[in-house]
C-alpha cells in the first residue's frame, strides 16, 4: 500500500516526525516500517517529551549496580553477593478500557521486567487511583482492575505485599493502575538484554503470537476519548500459569550459561526486543517473521511486529547451544524456535516466507538513539491563582471536633482497604513478615540472611496538584519516611510519572516541577533513581488527571529483628509527637473532603526538616528506644493515632501540647515531618536525652481502650475500628450500589 503523510498520522505519527524517518532511511518506508516506527516513536517506549527532563534526576551512585536505563529494572547491592531488582510501571489506558485484563497483564509485565533479569520475584505492590467511588464507573473499573490484580497475582505466586490507593473526581474517566515487583539476584547470575555475537541465534519463547494488544504501546500514548472501547484489541490478554512456567524456565535456562542475552516481549512487542537489544550490543538481526509461533494464522507483517501477547521473551543464545536452550523450555511445555540471527550491521531485517517485508538502523527506532527528543514550552496552571488566593482564617473551626473525625475515618482514601487486600495472597512464598505485625513500609525477608527489605509506594496527588514541585519532594520524602519507620535504610527510587497530555503547557509545566523537585530529594535522602515509567495522555475531554508522580522505594534492613511497627504495644506506654505541628490545613482531605475546598497550597514542608526527622528516628529505632513508629499523612494526627491503636484494641488519652494551634489544625491537618512514637514510661527520660533539640510534644498515654481527646471521651477504640473497617461497605450499601462491586 501507499504511505503517506496521512498514513503516518493515523498511525499517530506527526508530519515532522514522518519527514524525519524519510530523512535517516534516505527512502519513504513501507507500510510495515512505518508501523515499527509508530511503536517505537510513541510516547511509551521513546519518552520523546520526558527524556530531557528525566535526564536531570540523580541516575547512579549508591548502592547502583547498573545505570538507569541500561536495563530492564533497577539493579541495587545488598550485601552477601545479593541484589534487589525493582521496577515500577503503569498499565492505565488498558486498564480505562477493560479493567481485569488491563490490571491483570500490568502485573504480569512487570513481573518479566523483573525475571528477565535472572531476579526472582518476592513481592509485588501496586498504586491505584480511581474516580468518585458512588460512581457506578468507578465501581465497575474498581472491581475489574482489583480482580485483575488479585487473580494474576495469586496465581503467579508472588505476594502482593503493599500498596495504596486514592478516590478523586480527576480520575473517573481515567483510572491509574501501578504495578511494581520487586525481586532478588545472585552476584553473577545477572543477565544483560543485549544482544551480542554475529551467528548467534535469536530465539522466541514463550507463549504464541496472537492480534491481542496490537498496538498498544501507541494506544498508551493518546488521551481517553468516548472512542477509545473501539481500541479494545490493543488490550492484551494475559495467562499467569504461563507466566509461572516461563519465570521459572527462565531461570532454569541462565543456568546453563548458554544465554547471551535476554528481554521480555513488552510494550510494541518484537520490534522493540529486537530493536532495543540490537541497539544495545550495536548489532543487528536477521529475523524470519513465518518461524514465529502464532495463535492465529495468516497474520500479516506489522501484526507480528506489534503484537504485545503477554508471556514471551526474545533470547540470544551461543552459536551452537540451541539444543540446551530448547530442552529447557520443552521441559517447561512452552514454545520455543529460533527465529534469526545476529548480524553486524546495525540493521533489523524481517522475513516473511523468505520476502524482505522490512529493513530498519535499530539504532534510530529506540530511545537514547534516533527517535526525537522534544522540549516542550511549560506555562504556570491558570488555577494557581486560585490556590494563591485560599486563607486558612476563611475556614472555621468546628464545634464537633469528633464528628468531623468520624466523618474522616470514614472517606474512601482513609478508610480501612481490608475489603481490596483480601483479595491479595500476601503470604505466598513466606517472604513477607509484615501481615500479622503492622509497618509503615512492608518488610520482606531476604531469605539465607537476616535481612528484609522495606519497600513502598507513595504520592498523595493533591498535594503534587498544589504544588508540583513540593508535592514531589512530600512523595520522595514520605517513601523514605515509611521505610525508615519501619526500621529500614532507604536504597533507591523507581517512579512511575502519570501526567496529562504533554502538549498542554500547563500539564508540562506539572511535569517538569515533579522531575525539578523529585531529583532534588531523591540527592538528599542518596536515593538514586534506578528507572521507571513515564505515562503521558492521562487526560479524558474534562482535563488532565491530578499530576501523579508515583514513588517506588526499596530500603534494607541488615537486622530483621531490628525492625518497627506501627502499633502501640501496652497501656500505660507514652506517646509522643516527633516534630512540630502548626497551623497548617492545607490540603488536607479534612479541608478537601470534609469542608469541600479543592484550591490550597500543599501542607507545610521543608526538606531539611524532613531529613533531619528521619536521622533522628533512625536513631531511635537502632536505640531500641521506642516501642512504635508510624508516621503522620492523610487524615493527620487523630487519625495517625487510631490506626497505632487498631492492631492490639488499644485507645490513647491525648492533649494539645500546644493551644496556638487551631484544633483542626492539631488533629486533622498534615503538616509533614512528624512520626508518633510510643515508648516505655522508664526510657522517657533517655529517649528525651537522645531528641536533644529537635522539637517534640509528649501528647499523653496508650490506654487499655477507651479514646480521650483534650480531656473529652471519644468512645472507644473498637467502636472507632468498626467505623473505619466498615466504611467502604456501608457506603456502597448507603448509595444502593455496593452489587456493582461483586464479590469483594
Amino acid at each position: 500500500m501507499d504511505v503517506s503523510v496521512k498514513t503516518a498520522q493515523q498511525l499517530r505519527l506527526t508530519e515532522e516526525e514522518f519527514e524525519l524517518i524519510k530523512t535517516k532511511l534516505g527512502r519513504t518506508p513501507n507500510f510495515n516500517e512505518l508501523c515499527a516506527f509508530s511503536g517505537m516513536w510513541s510516547e511509551h517506549c521513546s519518552y520523546k517529551n520526558s527524556i530531557k527532563w528525566l535526564k536531570t534526576l540523580p541516575r547512579e551512585g549508591g548502592r547502583m549496580l547498573v545505570k538507569a536505563g541500561e536495563e530492564n529494572a533497577g539493579l541495587m547491592d545488598i550485601g552477601d553477593d545479593l541484589g534487589v531488582v525493582f521496577k515500577i510501571e503503569s498499565h492505565n489506558h488498558p486498564s480505562a478500557i477493560e479493567p481485569f485484563q488491563g490490571a491483570a497483564t500490568g502485573v504480569g509485565g512487570i513481573h518479566r521486567d523483573i525475571f528477565t533479569m535472572g531476579a526472582r520475584p518476592i513481592a509485588a505492590l501496586n498504586s491505584l487511583r480511581f474516580g468518585n467511588l458512588e460512581e457506578d464507573k468507578t465501581q465497575h473499573l474498581l472491581s475489574g482492575v482489583v480482580h485483575g490484580i488479585g487473580h494474576y497475582g495469586n496465581c503467579f505466586g508472588v505476594p502482593t505485599v503493599g500498596g495504596e490507593i486514592y478516590f478523586d473526581k480527576s480520575y473517573h474517566t481515567n483510572p491509574l493502575v501501578n504495578a511494581m515487583s520487586v525481586g532478588i539476584v545472585k552476584a553473577g547470575e545477572t543477565v544483560s538484554a543485549t544482544a551480542l555475537g554475529e551467528g548467534n541465534p535469536v530465539m522466541f519463547v514463550g507463549s504464541a503470537t496472537g492480534k491481542d494488544g496490537i498496538g498498544g504501546a501507541s494506544f498508551a500514548s493518546a488521551d481517553i476519548t468516548s472512542e477509545s472501547t473501539q481500541e479494545l484489541p490493543a488490550v492484551q490478554v494475559g495467562d499467569p500459569f504461563q507466566e509461572k512456567k516461563l519465570l521459572e524456565a527462565c531461570l532454569e535456562v541462565i543456568q546453563t550459561g548458554a544465554v547471551v542475552g535476554m528481554q521480555d516481549m513488552g510494550a510494541a512487542g518484537i520490534i522493540c526486543s529486537t530493536a532495543e537489544m540490537s541497539a544495545k550490543g550495536e548489532v543487528g538481526m536477521r529475523i524470519d517473521l513465518d518461524k514465529v509461533p502464532a495463535r492465529q494464522s495468516h497474520m500479516k507483517t506489522w501484526e507480528l511486529l506489534l503484537s504485545e501477547s503477554q508471556e514471551r521473551m526474545l533470547l540470544v543464545a551461543t552459536k551452537g547451544r540451541e539444543e540446551e536452550v530448547i530442552k529447557v523450555f520443552s521441559k517447561w511445555d512452552l514454545p520455543c524456535s529460533v527465529i534469526g540471527e545476529v548480524t553486524r550491521d546495525g540493521i533489523l531485517n524481517f522475513y516473511m516466507n523468505g520476502e524482505l517485508e522490512a529493513s530498519l538502523p535499530a539504532h534510530e527506532l529506540v530511545l537514547g538513539g534516533g527517535a526525537p527528543q522534544y522540549d516542550r514550552a511549560y506555562t504556570e496552571p491558570r488555577y494557581f491563582a486560585e490556590i494563591n488566593k485560599f486563607n486558612s482564617d476563611s475556614v472555621i473551626v468546628p464545634e464537633d471536633l469528633k464528628e468531623v473525625a468520624v466523618q474522616l475515618i470514614q472517606l474512601p482514601s482513609i478508610a480501612s482497604k481490608k475489603w481490596i487486600y483480601e483479595q491479595y495472597d500476601s503470604m505466598v512464598g513466606t517472604n513477607n513478615t509484615s501481615t500479622n505485625a503492622p509497618t509503615d513500609a512492608p518488610l520482606v525477608l531476604v531469605k539465607g540472611t537476616t535481612k528484609a527489605l522495606a519497600v513502598t509506594t507513595d504520592c498523595n496527588s493533591h498535594y503534587v496538584f498544589a504544588d508540583p514541585y513540593k508535592g514531589t519532594m512530600i512523595a520522595v520524602s514520605e517513601a523514605a519516611r515509611n521505610i525508615v519507620c519501619s526500621g529500614g535504610m532507604p536504597l533507591g527510587v523507581t517512579n512511575c510519572l502519570n501526567f496529562g497530555n504533554p502538549y498542554d503547557p500547563e500539564v508540562y509545566y506539572q511535569f517538569v516541577q515533579a522531575i525539578k523537585g523529585m531529583g532534588e530529594a531523591c540527592r538528599k535522602f542518596e536515593t538514586p533513581v534506578t528507572g521507571g515509567n513515564v505515562s503521558f495522555y492521562n487526560q479524558n475531554p474534562d482535563g488532565p488527571v491530578y499530576p501523579t508522580p508515583t514513588i517506588g522505594m526499596v530500603g534494607l534492613l541488615e537486622d530483621i529483628d531490628k525492625k518497627m511497627t506501627l502499633d502501640f504495644k501496652a497501656a500505660g506506654d507514652i506517646i509522643l509527637l516527633i516534630g512540630s505541628s502548626n497551623n497548617d490545613i492545607n490540603s488536607s482531605q479534612y479541608l478537601n473532603k470534609i469542608c469541600g475546598i479543592e484550591f490550597s497550597p500543599a501542607p507545610y514542608f521543608e526538606l531539611e526538616e524532613e531529613y533531619a526527622l528521619q536521622q533522628k528516628i533512625a536513631e531511635l529505632i537502632s536505640g531500641g528506644l521506642v516501642e512504635s513508629a508510624h508516621d503522620v499523612s492523610e487524615g493527620g494526627l487523630f487519625v495517625t493515632l487510631l490506626e497505632s491503636g487498631f492492631h492490639r484494641n488499644l485507645g490513647f488519652d491525648v492533649v494539645a501540647a500546644d493551644y496556638n494551634i487551631r484544633k483542626d489544625a492539631q488533629w486533622f491537618g498534615e503538616k509533614q515531618s512528624r512520626v508518633v512514637v510510643s515508648v516505655k514510661a522508664e526510657k522517657l527520660n533517655q529517649l528525651k536525652k537522645k531528641l536533644g533539640d529537635h522539637p517534640f510534644e509528649e501528647l499523653g498515654v496508650v490506654t487499655d481502650g477507651s479514646v480521650e481527646v483534650d480531656g473529652m471521651e471519644w468512645g472507644d477504640i473498637g467502636w472507632w475500628k468498626e467505623k473505619y473497617e466498615t466504611a467502604i461497605e456501608n457506603y456502597l450499601l448507603k448509595e444502593e450500589a455496593g452489587s456493582a462491586l461483586g464479590p469483594l
